[in-house]
C-alpha cells in the first residue's frame, strides 16, 4: 500500500491500510456535495461519499435564508442576472453567472422533486428579499431553517439510494497517475466504522465539495469543520486557486461578547428582508441614506456601514431591530433565530439583537471552468470550496445554495460524458499512483488558534499594509519553524486530525494574506484602509495563487475576461 501517495507535495501521514474502488468520490456532504453524488450514481457511476463528520454536519444545514432564483411573477433571470453582477463589483464572470441564473429555476424545481419542502401559501412558494436582491426570490423552507431541510431530503435521497458513504473522514491528499491525472484520495477515518485509519478511494473524478475556510478567523459562522481542507488539498496537488482575499463577513452576527471565537449564530439576511432595521445605541437607523437599498445593501457595504459605526462610537457592536414583528411573526418565520437569541439571554421580540459582523462566506477558491474542471484533469470542484467566477468580490446573498446546486449539476454531467467518451475507463483498473515529491511539514495542534488570532488582527473586516504585512510575518514564522525542523532533523508534529487541520488553515492563511497583499485597493469584501477607493484601471483584475513545490506562493493576476475560461487548458 505504500505506492498510494500524490505527485504535488503532500501532508505528513501514515501510508494508507485499505481502499476502495469508484467511478467518482465525491469530498463533502452539503448541498453541492451530495447533489453532485445522487446524479453521478442516477448516471450509473460508482459514486463514493466522503465526508468530514456525519452526513448533514456541513455548512448547508446552518443556512437560514433560502435558495435565490427567479420564480416568482415578473422576476426574470435577466434581473437575477443583474444584481448579482452588481454585488460582485465588476469582477464576476458574466457567463458564469448567466449559467447560474438561467438554469437555476431548473435546479431548484429538481431539488424540490428529490423531496425538499420549501415554505408555501395555497401551493406558490413564498419568497422573501435580501440584501443586494431587488425582486422577492428567495425561496425558503422552515422559516428560516432553508439548510436543514435541504440537507434532509438530500441525505434521505443518499440513503434511500444506497450510495456508499464514509462518514467521520478527514480527506488528505489527491492521488494522481503516470499521466498526472486524478487518481482518487487518500483520507483518514475518525471512530470505529466500516475503516478506520489512513485510507485510500482510488476513482479517476474526484469531487471536491469540501465547503469554506471560516474557521481561519477566531470568529465565524461556520461550522467547527471548515477549515479549508479541500482549498488546501488543490494547493499541494497543484491546482490554482483564485479571489482567496475575498472573504465575506456577514453583517449580522449575533454579538456573544467581546473575545468570542469559534462558531456564533447567525441572524439571517431574511430579518432585514423582513422589515427589521439596523440601529446604534442611540436608536438611529444608521444605513439609511448610505444606499440606496438601506439595510438591504450588498454585505460588503452593510458590514463597512456597522464597522464604521462601531468605530465612531467606540462600540464593539450595533443592534438589529425587529420588536416591531411581534411575537407571532417570530414564532412562525424566525423560529431557528428566535431559539438562539434566547439560549444567550436576548428576547428578540422585545428588545434589539446585539450584532457585529463575522466570517461568513469565501468567495474564492479553487479555480475552476464552466464544468467545475480545476486545472488539474479529473479534478473538479463545486460549492464554497469553488472559484466559478460566479461571485466576484462579493457573493450575492443566497446564490452560494444555488450555485452549489447548478454546479454540481454541471460537473456530475460532465463526468458522464467523459466517462461514455472513454469507453468507461473509470471501470478498468485504475492506474498505480506515483512516488511522491517532499512531505509537508505539520503544524501544532495549539497553532489553530495562533493562526485565527492573526487573521482575526491583520485580515479580518478592516486590513491594511500594515496589518497584513504583520499577519505574513507571523504566518511565515509558523511556516518557517515548522519546515526548518522537518529539513534539518526529520521531525514534525506528529500526524493527526488536529495537526492536519492546522496544516491546512495555516496554507490558506499565507495564500490569503499573500492575495490581500497584493490587491491595492477596496472592492467588495476586501477593505484597505491604506488605499480606500476602488481602481478599475489596475485591479480590474482575478489573482491566482499556486503553490510551489519548494512549498513557496507563485502569484499572478488575469483579466476578468480571460477567467474562467483558460482555468483548465489542457483536454478532458
Amino acid at each position: 500500500m505504500n505506492a498510494f501517495s500524490g505527485t504535488g507535495i503532500r501532508l505528513h501521514a501514515p501510508a494508507p491500510g485499505w481502499s476502495v474502488e469508484a467511478d467518482v468520490v465525491v469530498v463533502g456532504s452539503g448541498v453541492a456535495g451530495l447533489t453532485a453524488a445522487l446524479r453521478c450514481e442516477a448516471a450509473g457511476l460508482r459514486t463514493v461519499v466522503v465526508t468530514k463528520a456525519r452526513l448533514d454536519d456541513g455548512s448547508t444545514r446552518w443556512a437560514q435564508g433560502g435558495v435565490a432564483a427567479a420564480l416568482g411573477d415578473g422576476d426574470t433571470p435577466e434581473q437575477h442576472l443583474d444584481d448579482t453582477l452588481v454585488a460582485g463589483v465588476g469582477l464576476c464572470d458574466e457567463r458564469a453567472v448567466r449559467t447560474l441564473v438561467t438554469e437555476g429555476p431548473g435546479a431548484v424545481r429538481r431539488l424540490i422533486a428529490t423531496g425538499a419542502h420549501f415554505d408555501e401559501t395555497d401551493g406558490e412558494l413564498q419568497l422573501t428579499r435580501e440584501g443586494g436582491h431587488h425582486r422577492r426570490r428567495i425561496a425558503h423552507a422552515g422559516g428560516d431553517a432553508t439548510g436543514a431541510e435541504i440537507s434532509r431530503a438530500l441525505v434521505d435521497a443518499v440513503r434511500t439510494r444506497g450510495i456508499r458513504t464514509v462518514e467521520n473522514a478527514l480527506v488528505l491528499d489527491l492521488l494522481t497517475d503516470a499521466e498526472g491525472r486524478t487518481a482518487g484520495v487518500t483520507l483518514h477515518v475518525m471512530g470505529e466504522g466500516q475503516h478506520d485509519g489512513v485510507g485510500a478511494v482510488l476513482a479517476p473524478a474526484v469531487v471536491l465539495a469540501t465547503g469554506g475556510m471560516g474557521q481561519v478567523f477566531s470568529a465565524t459562522t461556520n461550522p467547527h469543520v471548515s477549515t479549508g481542507d479541500g482549498v488546501a488539498l488543490a494547493l499541494r496537488a497543484g491546482a490554482e486557486v483564485s479571489d482567496l482575499e475575498f472573504v465575506q463577513f456577514h453583517p449580522t452576527v449575533l454579538f456573544l461578547g467581546k473575545g468570542a471565537e469559534g462558531q456564533q449564530p447567525l441572524v439571517s439576511e431574511a430579518v432585514r428582508g423582513e422589515g427589521a432595521h439596523l440601529v446604534d445605541a442611540d436608536g438611529v437607523r444608521f444605513m439609511v441614506g448610505q444606499h440606496e437599498l438601506a439595510e438591504l445593501a450588498p454585505r460588503d457595504i452593510v458590514a463597512k456601514g456597522i464597522t464604521r459605526r462601531m468605530q465612531e462610537h467606540g462600540t464593539d457592536h450595533m443592534y438589529l431591530d425587529a420588536r416591531h414583528f411581534g411575537a407571532d411573526m417570530w414564532e412562525q418565520r424566525f423560529p431557528t433565530i428566535l431559539a438562539a437569541c434566547r439560549a444567550h439571554g436576548i428576547d428578540p421580540v422585545t428588545e434589539p439583537i446585539p450584532i457585529a459582523p463575522a466570517a461568513h462566506y469565501a468567495s474564492g477558491g479553487v479555480r475552476t471552468d464552466l464544468h467545475g474542471r480545476t486545472t488539474i484533469p479529473g479534478l473538479y470542484a463545486c460549492g464554497e470550496v469553488a472559484c466559478t467566477g460566479v461571485h466576484g468580490a462579493n457573493r450575492l446573498a443566497s446564490n452560494s445554495l444555488l450555485e452549489g446546486l447548478v454546479y454540481a449539476e454541471r460537473i456530475a454531467d460532465d463526468i458522464q460524458e467523459r466517462a461514455a467518451g472513454e469507453g468507461l475507463r473509470a471501470r478498468v483498473p485504475v492506474p498505480v499512483p506515483q512516488p511522491a515529491t517532499p512531505e509537508h511539514p505539520l503544524m501544532p495542534p495549539e497553532a489553530r488558534f495562533t493562526i485565527q488570532r492573526v487573521m482575526t488582527q491583520g485580515a479580518g473586516v478592516l486590513r491594511s499594509a500594515d496589518s497584513l504585512a504583520e499577519a505574513a510575518a507571523q504566518l511565515g514564522r509558523l511556516h518557517a519553524e515548522a519546515a526548518s525542523a522537518l529539513a534539518e532533523n526529520g521531525k514534525t508534529s506528529e500526524p493527526g486530525v488536529d495537526t492536519w487541520e492546522a496544516t491546512n488553515l495555516l496554507c490558506v492563511a499565507r495564500v490569503l494574506v499573500a492575495a490581500a497583499r497584493r490587491r491595492e485597493e477596496t472592492r467588495g469584501c476586501h477593505w484597505r484602509e491604506d488605499h480606500a477607493d476602488r481602481d478599475d484601471i489596475n485591479w480590474r483584475r482575478h489573482i491566482v495563487v499556486r503553490l510551489n513545490p519548494d512549498r513557496t506562493l507563485a502569484t499572478h493576476t488575469t483579466q476578468t475576461a480571460d477567467f474562467p475560461a483558460t482555468a483548465n487548458p489542457q483536454e478532458q
